[in-house]
């Protein structure tokens, strides 16, 4: 199992790795090269920087049993055809029952976006402390469902 992080703006990188090091889990960063990382811990993957690099990159690394972070639906629609295990920088596990809802919704957003309507979307809140344990106590609840059934 390894844990892989699309990185670029990705919140919870503290968080995850303070899980994947109780665990002993390798955890690999990918950012494009208009950010910068750094980490005692992770590995870091720098990709060109291009729309859909990153998610590219890391779509292409993950294996069967993997977790990958992400908060784009398309990412963890991908990995979890490779078998992979996504969760959402919220906590929220992408399983291959909520993943078409989620995507669905990802394109009627896009649609009200490119529409002519002067409809304002609201952006996400700001992040709290109890978002970020929220998060942490998710991954740990997947980390530990999935590494004791390989073993």
């Amino acid at each position: 199992m390894r844990i892989y992080v699309d990185a670029d703006g990705c919140p919870v990188i503290k968080q995850t790795e303070a899980v994947a090091e109780k665990y002993n889990i390798p955890v690999t960063l990918i950012c494009d090269t208009n950010h910068i990382l750094g980490s005692d811990y992770s590995e870091i993957i720098v990709a060109d920087a291009g729309a859909d690099s990153v998610d590219f990159v890391l779509v292409n690394r993950c294996r069967k049993g993997d977790i990958v972070v992400s908060q784009d639906y398309g990412v963890a629609a991908m990995a979890l055809g490779r078998g992979a295990h996504p969760i959402h920088q919220s906590g929220k596990w992408y399983t291959n029952e909520n993943i078409d809802g989620l995507l669905m919704q990802r394109h009627i957003a896009k649609a009200v976006r490119r529409s002519h309507n002067k409809t304002h979307l609201k952006g996400a809140k700001k992040r709290t402390e109890e978002d970020n344990w929220k998060y942490s106590e998710s991954l740990e609840k997947l980390v530990l469902k999935y590494l004791y059934a390989e073993n």
